[in-house]
């Protein structure tokens, strides 16, 4: 098993902690998180002054030279699979990917093949660098099985922490289309009266709540507001539907970004997505507000309709600002077609 040895010396005024000191200090060619380095010290591949430490707490002095061994990546137990990918993006670091609908994004009991991260296994090949030891894409967010559009994903280390910083800080840009029943608009007295709704300037509606996994449903999020994780989410009217209006289509964008966040944030406000088989329901319409090829086509879509559309971060190595979009998939383009 080939490693490579990494060496530097402490700089001025380091912080207190090891973990902290070494990942200020280590060389960028590295591409070493802070998680890895973390993780590393523990497992007694970092030496101060000669010494191996293992406690990622201790102190450590400006001028203390440090050895890192690290061990080339290994193969991870995930098998490529040659899955065509629609690639919107790609360099060394990173690649971005337009996901189609019923693609789940990564293994798990139910899904162990057949996945994104299988596609991007084969895709990647030998480019992978190594994400925590493995050689693996670095997956830093997820869309639902049933939900298409775009997903960053990490091909090194030091790109999948540079990315994961900045989704825990809120600044990545995202946008999804949705389309709904009913229409959200400030001029509805009733979505005034839902408790974590209100409307904003532009005839935004911000919803605010707590989220957290349902009680007896642990395929489900539930809305709290107490206990749970915060999470916010604000959409837009883009277009009204029928005769009389039954559905719209709206703009969302993410403050937070919870499992099923926009789905059950939107059915909380009551306005659940179409085609949502957890949380949207198949609701009746207006008779006649529809055509028949439409009122056929809304109650038969056989997916929540949600889309990615929007994808906007910096890159995590270069700094470089990127925004990515993604055009409606066929099956929600054919839909809106129907209903205009």
């Amino acid at each position: 098993m080939s490693s490579n040895t990494i060496s530097f010396v402490i700089g001025e005024a380091p912080p207190p902690r090891l973990d902290k000191a070494i990942a200020r200090d280590v060389p960028e060619g590295a591409a070493l998180s802070r998680t890895r380095l973390a993780r590393l010290v523990a497992d007694g591949a970092v030496s101060v002054d000669g010494i191996v430490t293992v406690d990622p707490k201790g102190r450590v002095v400006a001028g203390a030279a440090i050895t890192v061994t690290v061990v080339e990546a290994q193969d991870s137990h995930i098998a490529p699979e040659d899955i065509p990918l629609e690639i919107v993006h790609e360099d060394g670091d990173l690649i971005v990917v337009n996901k189609p609908a019923g693609m789940v994004v990564h293994p798990a009991p139910g899904s162990p093949s057949g996945t994104l991260v299988n596609a991007l296994m084969f895709h990647c090949g030998d480019d992978l660098s190594g994400v925590g030891g493995l050689k693996r894409p670095g997956i830093v967010h997820r869309i639902d099985k049933d939900t298409s559009g775009l997903l960053v994903v990490a091909k090194s280390d030091a790109a999948h922490h540079g990315l994961a910083d900045q989704f825990a800080a809120h600044t990545v840009e995202r946008y999804y289309r949705a389309l709904v029943y009913g229409v959200p608009d400030a001029a509805d007295p009733r979505l005034r009266g839902i408790k974590g709704t209100n409307f904003e300037s532009g005839n935004v509606l911000k919803i605010t709540t707590q989220l957290a996994r349902h009680k007896t449903d642990r395929q489900r999020q539930a809305v709290l507001f107490q206990g749970g994780r915060h999470a916010v989410t604000r959409a837009r009217l883009v277009e009204r539907y029928g005769s009389p209006e039954v559905l719209a289509q709206i703009e969302c964008w993410l403050e937070t970004g919870r499992t099923h966040q926009i789905r059950v944030h939107m059915a909380h406000a009551g306005h659940g997505l179409v085609g949502d088989p957890v949380y949207g329901g198949r609701r009746k319409l207006a008779r006649g507000a529809l055509s028949d090829a439409a009122a056929v086509a809304v109650s038969g879509f056989g997916r929540q309709a949600l889309h990615a559309a929007v994808l906007g971060f910096d890159h995590p190595i270069s700094g470089e600002q990127m925004r990515f979009e993604a055009a409606l998939p066929e099956d929600f383009e054919t839909l809106l077609a129907l209903l205009r």
